[in-house]
């Protein structure tokens, strides 16, 4: 019966019957959760693999729309790509689901690090873990790149555009400014007035603008749980950028006006972040619990979270409409496109930084094999981590 029928109509078809439930959503995103190490490149990889070729939940088009979206408001991108799917699949449950179930096994990781830390007054040693696991994400993340990369970069001028963006990158230019001018750019080529692309900002610049009104009270507020749970929807309504940018943010924050860290312990939260899987936001579990114990821990991990939800709720719905527009469409190609060439640099670092020896080099052969047999990215990195934690046991 497809076969008869329109592309479009086949495509609309395929989709309609792979709706998940939102049991389906929820169990898709708490194992992303759990395993998806190495950083917002490698969990946009994971994602593409898991609901673009495995669930076939999104087609490439989607799903690339939905990440130059993430990549254009605050907060953390991975994360509110994951809000975007669960959003596009099941309206607002699923943005909720899709979101809270992504965070949850991340911050309660971290939790548990953070009540060793306190007990303890040190980091538990991972050293070896991550050791092995970088190199693994490293051929899971330059796979999707190499994809990602065919469905985006469609056109001469957008190749073009995307090297531009990586040159750009690689001589200090921030990324939002990058993704700015690639969209703007692209836009440009197709003619048409400047005021349709302007008005797509309007209702999300309205919430963001409600956001820092809220911001700007915060000095107002004595210390306590609520001075902790703004503070964090500050950061998280501004923050965009790598997690040395978020870094930034957390020093003045916490460290220089507030006086609730120390630099060391700044640095502990920010590496727990980091090598954790899921989100590097988690960061402010880790903070919260250093603060004020576990409801600290709660009310910091809602705080910087919670405009991403926002954002995403009110951006979601927008996409699809937009994508009739001719130039609102050149504007996301032109995002899309610099984010790719973001994602490769970003891919470049990690490898610099992961394949640093024979065993690494041969930790990232294997795993490139295995991505050519189709073995599953998660199985792949568990059994990068559960190598590196060998070879630490018996070294």
């Amino acid at each position: 019966m497809c076969e008869n029928a329109g592309a479009e109509v086949c495509v609309a078809e395929s989709h309609s019957n792979q709706d998940p439930s939102l049991a389906g959503i929820a169990g898709a995103f708490l194992k992303l959760g759990t395993i998806a190490f190495g950083g917002p490149a490698a969990h946009v990889a994971m994602m593409e693999e898991e609901f673009v070729r495995r669930r076939g939940w999104l087609t490439e088009a989607e799903f690339l729309d939905r990440l130059a979206a993430a990549n254009l408001i605050p907060g953390p991108s991975s994360t509110e790509l994951a809000i975007f799917v669960g959003y596009m699949k099941r309206g607002w449950r699923g943005l909720i689901v899709a979101g809270c179930c992504f965070i949850i096994p991340a911050a309660l990781i971290v939790l548990a690090i953070a009540w060793a830390y306190v007990r303890y007054g040190s980091l538990p040693q991972v050293s070896s873990m991550l050791y092995a696991v970088k190199p693994v994400v490293v051929a899971v993340v330059l796979q999707a790149l190499v994809k990602l990369a065919g469905s985006a970069l469609r056109t001469p001028f957008l190749w073009v555009l995307g090297v531009l963006a990586m040159v750009a990158s690689a001589a200090g230019v921030g990324p939002i400014l990058i993704l700015l001018l690639a969209g703007g750019v692209a836009a440009s080529s197709s003619w048409a007035r400047g005021r349709r692309l302007a008005s797509i900002a309007i209702y999300p610049a309205k919430l963001l603008a409600g956001i820092a009104a809220v911001a700007a009270v915060i000095p107002a507020v004595p210390a306590g749980l609520l001075r902790l749970f703004l503070s964090f929807l500050k950061v998280g309504s501004v923050v965009f950028g790598s997690g040395y940018v978020l870094l930034a943010f957390l020093r003045s924050e916490f460290v220089e006006h507030l006086h609730w860290l120390s630099e060391r312990q700044l640095l502990d939260a920010v590496a727990v972040g980091q090598f954790t899987p899921g989100p590097l936001f988690t960061t402010a579990t880790f903070i919260g619990y250093l603060v004020a114990g576990w409801p600290g821990a709660l009310v910091a991990t809602a705080g910087i979270f919670l405009p991403g939800f926002v954002l995403v709720a009110a951006c979601g719905s927008l996409i699809p409409r937009l994508r009739n527009n001719r130039l609102v469409a050149s504007a996301l190609d032109g995002v899309a496109a610099g984010s790719i060439a973001l994602m490769a640099v970003v891919t470049w670092q990690l490898a610099e930084a992961a394949l640093t020896d024979r065993f690494s080099a041969v930790m990232f052969l294997a795993a490139v094999v295995a991505l050519r047999f189709r073995v599953n990215s998660a199985l792949l990195v568990a059994a990068g981590a559960a190598t590196g934690w060998l070879a630490g046991v018996f070294h």
